[in-house]
């Protein structure tokens, strides 16, 4: 899939490198299935003879893997991840190759990571084989489904081996290096029509852009950020994915807060919260919800807050107030 879509986005510039652009690539490629060619992922498999596996989704234990059957499929996404960097390189040589560099702003990001044991998990969420499921009463869906589940989402977190993605970006002016900043995908694009120097159109994007951040004007960009699951997925709703197979959902699919340096995972009236110090506990690992004194539940106000202030509508943010007022303000008062 990589190597077809860079050739046609090569092809698209060799057409229109001498005009005004905008090119959006999406390689779909580290997906799965993690197929890259053998002497890919050799580099990260001693004695590698083209075995694959598909991700559990879920627990891997449960489902009767081993640890070596998590680590087959780690090393051969990271073969499929050494295939798109090659390819990634060869659109990049093809801008130098067209005098495109210094005229040419590139963005490099990822939707999501992938769980390969942390947590528990092998996957990006649980999935789980459901004949008995239910879904609420106002739900649409064909007469013939509650005859036909084949998986139905159960909880899923999204810890940091999900939502910490890649962002590179390279452009004229930008001197090299790293920053710390946080931000968004809904940043992404005011931010490249501030530096394109449309910044000053009307736009009804809720994001913001840090170009500033990007110049080194300033350090920061966002007190915290939120990672989440559409947040219509409630329990009892179905969904469609991309390969347009039908899932119901169990549960409130928890939002992750993000700041510098704490993660918070909320999700519905029935999950208690979890709160993480990620300069103690980095992996996500020990919940400090109950320890750090009320920390958890202002996070849980900013981010409620954040969301009403962007128009969520209240039939999807009421759940996870009323988890805060459970699980916070009731526990107080007990």
């Amino acid at each position: 899939m990589v190597a077809r879509t860079m050739t046609e986005a090569e092809r698209w510039l060799e057409r229109h490198h001498d005009e005004q652009f905008f090119l959006y690539v999406d390689t779909w490629d580290p997906h799965e299935p993690w197929d890259a060619p053998d002497y890919y992922t050799k580099k990260y498999r001693e004695g590698y003879a083209g075995e694959q596996i598909y991700p559990a989704y879920g627990d891997w234990e449960r489902a009767g893997l081993t640890r070596d059957d998590v680590d087959l499929g780690h090393d051969t996404y990271c073969g499929e991840v050494t295939m798109v960097d090659f390819w990634i390189g060869r659109l990049l040589a093809k801008l130098d190759a067209l005098g495109l560099r210094d005229n040419t702003l590139v963005f490099f990001t990822s939707d999501h990571g992938f769980y390969f044991g942390e947590h528990g998990y092998f996957g990006k969420a649980e999935w789980v084989h459901d004949p008995e499921a239910s879904i609420s009463d106002n739900s649409l869906l064909p007469e013939w489904l509650a005859e036909s589940w084949l998986l139905t989402f159960e909880r899923s977190p999204l810890y940091r081996e999900l939502t910490n993605v890649p962002m590179m970006i390279r452009g004229p002016g930008l001197a090299p290096g790293r920053r710390q900043a946080l931000t968004t995908a809904v940043d992404i694009a005011p931010t490249i029509m501030e530096m394109v120097g449309l910044g000053g159109l009307p736009t009804t994007m809720v994001g913001e852009s840090f170009g500033g951040v990007l110049s080194g004007q300033r350090e920061e960009h966002r007190p915290f950020v939120i990672s989440s699951w559409p947040l219509y997925l409630a329990e009892g709703e179905v969904t469609t994915a991309v390969d347009s197979k039908v899932r119901r959902i169990s549960s409130y699919m928890p939002i992750t807060v993000t700041t510098s340096d704490r993660s918070l995972v909320l999700g519905g009236p029935d999950d208690e919260p979890e709160l993480y110090d990620l300069n103690k506990y980095p992996g996500e690992t020990h919940n400090v919800w109950k320890e750090y004194n009320g920390e958890g539940s202002t996070l849980c106000e900013d981010a409620i807050s954040f969301l009403e202030t962007i128009g969520t509508p209240e039939e999807h943010v009421a759940p996870r107030r009323e988890a805060l007022n459970r699980w916070w303000r009731g526990a107080i008062h007990k």
